[in-house]
């Protein structure tokens, strides 16, 4: 999104551009340009909002990477989501006025404030845009439904492979690569947002790697086979895994030796 104009030294976007970044259509009973919303930046590692902190904005990922998470009395972090480029935070702050989760900058981020009192007012008197807001409001609620399934249904290789090909495939609907891309998160926050442990992500990946699904350099994901990927139920145990290596690998190297000694041939004729 070509994002805002800049007034009194800060960036501001139009309604019309805040529905194009949530793609949805903008209520056309409004003067896009008179609505005007700001926008902010965090640094990595920056906090958005925290848990218990009184509710009065919603936020919509311009660009960046962020992670919502819960937080026990031990410390503890539960990943709860990922929100990127289009992705609305805080809807949780809503029900009790005090949001219930922690929202927390991966990567640099700019994001745009949607002060609630102002967007329920224009919903009392635009119908439709309060209206759309529901909308992307259950949408969110329909990918956290979706995730819960997934945990409760897959196995651990299964949940760490559909997690790639969603990353995919929100990474293509921004207009960036689907087949290399980098992890902004780390593998023990995937873990958490897979109910995983780390060990078993980074084995996984490693497996992954190795039966040529994907391609692993740090943090650098390239996939390799997407259809695989969606459709993978479990992994072979690895001693098939090493046995189909050592298969490939010796059948490479005969076509090799094959290759080689008819271009030795055909030199000498």
């Amino acid at each position: 999104m070509e994002a805002g104009r800049q007034r009194q030294g800060r960036l501001w976007s139009n309604l019309k551009e805040v529905c194009d970044l949530l793609h949805i259509s903008a209520a056309v009973s409004i003067n896009s340009e008179e609505l005007l919303f700001q926008h902010v930046q965090f640094k990595t590692g920056q906090r958005v909002h925290t848990i218990g902190q009184a509710f009065d904005t919603l936020y919509i990922v311009n660009s960046g990477f962020l992670k919502t998470v819960l937080i026990d009395e031990f410390g503890n972090e539960q990943v709860l989501s990922f929100p990127m480029k289009g992705d609305m935070l805080g809807v949780d702050g809503i029900h009790t006025r005090h949001y219930a989760s922690e929202a927390v900058a991966l990567s640099d981020c700019d994001l745009i404030l949607l002060p609630f009192k102002k967007l329920t007012a224009l919903g009392r008197v635009h119908l439709e845009l309060e209206n759309v807001m529901y909308g992307v409001m259950s949408r969110e609620l329909v990918r956290e439904q979706a995730m819960i399934g997934m945990l409760g249904a897959l196995s651990a290789e299964a949940r760490v492979a559909r997690f790639l090909v969603s990353l995919a495939d929100r990474f293509a609907a921004m207009g960036y690569s689907s087949k290399l891309f980098n992890l902004r998160m780390t593998r023990h926050e995937i873990g958490s947002y897979l109910g995983l442990t780390l060990e078993t992500v980074s084995r996984t990946l490693s497996a992954f790697n190795e039966i040529g699904l994907i391609t692993v350099d740090q943090r650098t994901i390239g996939i390799k086979d997407a259809d695989a990927l969606k459709t993978l139920r479990r992994l072979p145990p690895s001693r098939s895994r090493a046995k189909q290596n050592s298969a490939a690998a010796k059948a490479k190297a005969e076509a090799g030796q094959a290759a080689e000694a008819k271009a030795l041939a055909t030199t000498t004729v």
